[in-house]
């Protein structure tokens, strides 16, 4: 949870097209928007190693100071990330107040998998929800919601309503009833499944060969005659 904020330095730029980015980011730089708070969308450009390091540390809030200016506290709203390296391309910021709340989407963490009985049993835990929005101040958002499933047993499914979220954060879903975050599934089912088909297939084959044979003899006793 960010109880601080992390400072990171911004250029003003002007909007030039995808060509002047690529330029940007061959320089090291990364191109983004700063909009939000009441005031009009600014581009802006950083410094790719600074805001790595920023968005690691901080959490949500960022203290951003463009051209030198007295700085702003921001949160990362989005973020484009080349689909091969991983690196980022573009980032959106949004202007903040740290005495109004904001919604956010943040991560759900299981952690335990490989303690839950139903795991060591030769189980398959399967995440179907993998996020969250929530709402709380800047200050409070948590970098992921952590659930407990080192007692899972199979067949067991984690619905939305046994999570619990941080003091002062409130998870907002309008399905809280029908959304289930995960379930630990039996792979013996699968593989019961599988034999079977290939039981079957085994018996028609017999059976075809069998036939085949009979219409075999048919036609050479045919022959004979």
């Amino acid at each position: 949870m960010a109880s601080t904020t992390t400072k990171l330095n911004a250029n003003s730029r002007a909007a030039e097209g995808s060509r002047a980015a690529r330029r940007l980011r061959r320089s090291g730089r990364v191109p983004g928007v700063l909009y939000g708070g009441g005031a009009d969308a600014v581009g802006i450009e950083v410094d790719a190693r600074e805001l790595r390091l920023a968005l690691a540390a901080s959490g949500a809030v960022l203290d951003l100071s463009v051209d030198g200016a007295k700085p702003t506290p921001v949160v990362l709203k989005e973020a484009q990330r080349d689909p091969v390296r991983g690196q980022t391309t573009h980032v959106d910021l949004l202007r903040v107040r740290l005495d109004e709340k904001i919604r956010a989407v943040v991560p759900i963490e299981l952690r335990g998998a490989e303690e839950a009985p139903g795991v060591k049993q030769g189980g398959v835990l399967e995440q179907i929800t993998r996020e969250l929005e929530v709402e709380s101040l800047p200050t409070s958002i948590p970098e992921s919601i952590v659930h407990d499933v080192s007692s899972m047993e199979i067949g067991e499914t984690i619905p939305l309503s046994a999570i619990s979220a941080p003091v002062g954060v409130e998870i907002l879903n309008d399905a809280e009833e029908t959304t289930v975050i995960a379930t630990l599934l039996a792979p013996r089912l699968q593989t019961e499944t599988s034999e079977e088909i290939e039981s079957e297939t085994e018996l028609v084959g017999e059976s075809a060969g069998e036939q085949a044979g009979e219409g075999g003899d048919s036609e050479s006793s045919s022959g004979e005659a």
